[in-house]
């Protein structure tokens, strides 16, 4: 069984997109634009032998918003770039009930299969309720970016509405989480903690 590293998207990969005055994902790939040290992070995680795992969910596909081919560019750029082993994406609206649309953890369980990771032993890195949500109820441990952009420096709210789920960890990135996640792999820790804050919940 393999060990992965499940990644969000948006907030977490990529900067999110000014648009109608919301923070929201972009719709091609002129739009789309990697987080500092990102690529340094997964390729961190993949020099560890960790899985790093795309898991999105991409609703603008079915409303209309967002074309297939712009997409998959996107995506093409992940691959080529930050060198990511797989992408698990959801087209679907909340109105269509999938089953793989986090907060449900049906693509988690996708990867699983495909790639035979122990999802006991696997990490979520995600910037909302739904990622936390989603990667606890498939069984691993959940490490939150906080929005710091739209909640304030000081923050450790997650994007999007407040929902009761556990986190692991709050961190301030993606490099913040992946230091995390490495030092887990030496020497595991029991308690919640902040590493933007520096202190322990």
């Amino acid at each position: 069984m393999q060990q992965a590293v499940f990644l969000d998207r948006d907030g977490v990969l990529n900067e999110l997109v000014e648009r109608n005055g919301r923070r929201l994902s972009p719709l091609s790939d002129a739009e789309f634009v990697l987080l500092p040290g990102t690529t340094q992070a997964v390729h961190a995680l993949r020099g560890a032998g960790l899985l790093a795992i795309v898991v999105t969910n991409q609703p603008e596909l079915s409303r209309g918003g967002l074309r297939a081919v712009d997409l998959a560019r996107m995506h093409a750029r992940l691959e080529r770039e930050l060198e990511i082993n797989a992408i698990y994406v959801c087209p679907h609206d909340d109105a269509d009930a999938c089953a793989c649309r986090k907060p449900k953890p049906g693509l988690l369980h996708a990867a699983a299969r495909d790639w035979e990771i122990d999802l006991a032993a696997s990490f979520f890195v995600g910037d909302s309720w739904k990622d936390m949500a989603a990667g606890r109820a498939a069984g691993c441990r959940a490490i939150l970016v906080v929005d710091t952009v739209r909640n304030g420096p000081e923050s450790t709210r997650p994007r999007g509405e407040v929902k009761n789920a556990k986190v692991d960890a709050r961190v301030a990135d993606l490099p913040d989480a992946v230091e995390w996640i490495l030092g887990e792999l030496v020497e595991p820790r029991s308690r919640i903690t902040s590493r933007s804050a520096g202190e322990t919940l």
